[in-house]
């Protein structure tokens, strides 16, 4: 039942003021399954993220950050009162960096590379979706009284990695607008 109501939620599409499509994180899977593939699979190795808000005077914060895809979403949460909560609450524009593992220096290309994302969180404030987004991914919702939970409008996903041979870089990037584009940077 969780994960049919959050299938039904996550079908959602959007763009902000200024024009800029954002979309679930299912739309990336449906337009680019085997880079959204690699996307998911470069941010779970690891559980720790990094997370880029804006603060009050427009300064960027970072801050450490626990996410994950559950039912076409991406999803984060933070403790009640948290300042990377409040400057989401207040300018919901965020970039999400996966966790980066070291290239093996014998042999640069191997490296899987390193994802990124940007869009916009949706604070989670329907009981309903609360309670059935942290089962989905495993919680006890009870156990997050007060906690802010987020879910991603995506506006761009980026894989950067090294080329073969190892004299470019290779960056994969999907937007909502554009589809997936490859471009190589030497």
């Amino acid at each position: 039942m969780a994960g049919a109501i959050l299938a039904l939620l996550s079908t959602r599409s959007s763009t902000d003021k200024e024009g800029v499509s954002m979309v679930a994180w299912r739309a990336v899977v449906d337009a680019a399954p085997e880079f959204a593939d690699r996307v998911q699979r470069l941010f779970d190795a690891h559980k720790h993220k990094t997370l880029a808000t804006l603060r009050t005077d427009g300064s960027p914060r970072i801050s450490g950050i626990e996410a994950q895809f559950v039912d076409g979403e991406l999803w984060f949460g933070s403790m009640p009162g948290a300042v990377k909560a409040l400057d989401l609450l207040r300018d919901p524009r965020f970039a999400l960096h996966g966790p980066s593992v070291d290239a093996d220096d014998s042999n640069p290309s191997a490296w899987p590379g390193d994802a990124k994302l940007a869009g916009r969180a949706v604070e989670v404030t329907d009981p309903a979706e609360f309670d059935a987004a942290y089962r989905a991914m495993g919680g006890d919702p009870a156990q997050y009284p007060g906690s802010h939970l987020f879910k991603a409008d995506i506006h761009e996903v980026v894989v950067t990695r090294v080329g073969d041979p190892p004299d470019h870089l290779l960056i994969e990037l999907w937007r909502p607008d554009a589809g997936l584009r490859r471009i190589e940077r030497k």
